[in-house]
């Protein structure tokens, strides 16, 4: 149900110059658009909003639908005791975009739930930009249970999950519909969104006469040419399930069951499982993670398009400025970066020292700890969970120490933790028992409340930027990405996005293990690695470092950007896919 054609003219004013061009709608149900707008809670929001910026800059025929959350993800603050103390993070849509007339109708529980889009519009310094469609269900039409689906990203019960991830799929659908996009292709970044997919299925049912018993009474592959979807987990509990007894509650007569268990799992709901089977087009995120994810889905075929960050957003000021010296396109071009090998030494020097008084500025305004500009600062800022394993570099502190006296380093962490994820809370409190610990021998800051607002300075006023997830867990990772074109050196586990841009002694280092991705092993090859070769490199051959640096800008800013990530999707998904096969899996 939409609201009268009349009621619509407003909407359409604002969002009719996007309407006649859009043939791909984006699908995320988060998105890091803007400091100030708190629709993102990690990498996969931040992903998303790299793509809308990088879908501006090149004017491509895009539409981005996500979840509005007027409370946000999670406000952190951390406790004396070193405890993560969640909070809302509220902000105001009124201030950033734009609510649109139009509105659509669910049926969830067999009541009505109304749906209305705000319009935020991502402006690119090249002139092009990005319709953003943030979905709102706090309408006076609605109840006051309903009116709340909408209120705090990823909040909530399962139920309330469910409810979210329809107002998403469904309800996003139906705005395009009602807002008049003519949509071509539709990219589900992860499974939040699947059930679009579901919708648009019961769309093409297929003549009696043509379905034979055990047979799918719906017409596949009519969905398959419209879908996209990208896969970013590649931990099997980390996929959306739910159970038919609440599909069947929540969405009352919406598609049959047997039908729905061909497509999604015979046990459970899986919105994985779902939209593998209704996509004609499927990747990972890394070649490694494009493996680990067929292995987990045997039946699909998943490609592999390694994720990208957008380069003029995560580059310092002061590295834009160099590198503006040396390239004029190279915001819009990042392909161009690989001759940035090629920039004056003591130039590269100079903007990685402004970033990295940034930085410190930054730790002492925030936590009260004074970094020493003349000692290494190694880096670690991502969501904090378990198998990222953020302890790693604690595992033997005697050693640590040890090292520590040698040649002094420094610790910079940051990263919430997900607010129902306990041990990943327990870590938190684990590096806060180390930092009391190690002082004040060892400079360790913490910076509490992680997001878009500081991670661009922590990520490049770094020397050293440090990932130690367990393998093969890691999806991708674009944190290193984001340092590496600030000149800040990687040292990593081989996992995800790393394992294609390491160059052992150029453009950072790995850290290795003994085949088996065990903790101990990992942990001995860190501090060896640390100990004889990033620290004395550091410290005695500051000419090669620097080297390093500018390889690390050149080869990995002109390989891993979100431009050469979206020309991949383009080329193979959203371009018609003329003689190539989609997914045979039914």
């Amino acid at each position: 149900m939409t609201i009268p054609e009349h009621q619509r003219s407003a909407s359409v004013l604002t969002i009719g110059p996007y309407l006649a061009r859009t043939r791909v709608a984006y699908f995320s149900m988060e998105i890091a658009l803007h400091p100030e707008i708190h629709t993102y809670s990690g990498g996969l929001g931040v992903l998303a909003g790299d793509t809308a910026r990088t879908s501006a800059d090149l004017s491509l025929p895009m539409v981005f639908v996500t979840l509005l959350c007027r409370h946000g993800y999670l406000h952190q603050e951390i406790d004396a005791e070193g405890r993560q103390v969640d909070h809302p993070d509220p902000w105001s849509p009124e201030d950033h975009a734009t609510p649109l007339r139009v509105k659509v109708a669910l049926l969830i529980e067999g009541r009505e739930v109304w749906v209305r889009p705000w319009l935020y519009l991502l402006k690119s310094p090249a002139g092009g930009s990005a319709p953003v469609l943030l979905l709102d269900t706090d309408l006076p039409e609605n109840q006051a249970e309903d009116r709340h689906i909408t209120s705090a990203l990823y909040g909530g019960d399962h139920v309330y999950r469910l409810k979210q991830e329809i107002v998403l799929g469904i309800g996003g659908l139906r705005i395009l519909g009602a807002l008049g996009f003519q949509i071509a292709s539709y990219h589900l970044n992860e499974g939040h969104a699947a059930l679009l997919a579901l919708d648009l299925l019961r769309r093409y049912p297929r003549p009696p006469d043509q379905v034979s018993p055990g047979q799918l009474r719906y017409d596949v592959a009519q969905v398959r040419e419209r879908c996209i979807f990208t896969t970013h987990t590649p931990v099997d509990a980390g996929h959306d399930r739910f159970s038919y007894e609440l599909f069947g509650h929540l969405l009352q007569g919406f598609v049959e069951l047997d039908q729905l268990r061909q497509l999604a799992g015979s046990d459970r709901l899986n919105m994985t499982r779902l939209a593998l089977s209704l996509s004609g087009y499927i990747n990972g995120v890394a070649v490694k993670h494009a493996e680990v994810a067929t292995r987990m889905f045997p039946d699909y075929r998943i490609r592999a398009v390694t994720n990208g960050i957008h380069v003029p957003t995560w580059a310092h000021p002061a590295f834009s400025e160099l590198f503006n010296r040396h390239s004029k396109d190279w915001g819009y071009l990042p392909m161009n970066m690989l001759r940035f090998d090629q920039l004056p030494p003591d130039d590269v020097w100079r903007a990685h020292v402004s970033a990295k008084a940034d930085l410190i500025a930054l730790t002492r305004r925030i936590t009260g700890v004074s970094l020493d500009p003349e000692l290494p600062i190694l880096g670690f800022a991502r969501r904090v969970a378990t198998y990222k394993r953020p302890g790693l570099l604690f595992s033997d502190l005697e050693r640590l120490a040890a090292i520590h006296a040698g040649r002094p380093f420094q610790l910079v962490f940051a990263g919430k933790a997900h607010p129902h994820d306990a041990p990943a809370k327990e870590l938190i409190r684990d590096i806060h028992q180390v930092i009391a610990k190690l002082a004040p021998t060892l400079n360790i800051a913490f910076l509490p409340n992680y997001d878009l607002g500081i991670a661009p300075i922590v990520i490049a006023g770094a020397d050293v930027w440090l990932n130690t997830p367990e393998p093969p867990l890691e999806a991708s990772g674009t944190s290193g990405m984001k340092a590496a074109i600030n000149g800040v050196l990687n040292l990593s586990v081989l996992d995800g996005w790393w394992i294609e841009a390491c160059i052992e002694g150029v453009t950072g280092w790995s850290i290795d293990d003994d085949g088996k991705g065990s903790h101990f092993a990992n942990a001995a090859h860190l501090y060896e690695k640390l100990e004889h070769t990033v620290l004395p490199l550091y410290y005695e051959q500051r000419e090669r470092w620097i080297w390093m640096m500018m390889q690390s800008i050149s080869k990995i800013g002109s390989t891993f950007n979100s431009h050469r990530m979206m020309l991949r999707y383009i080329a193979e998904a959203y371009l018609p896919r003329h003689g190539v096969q989609t997914n045979p899996h039914v």
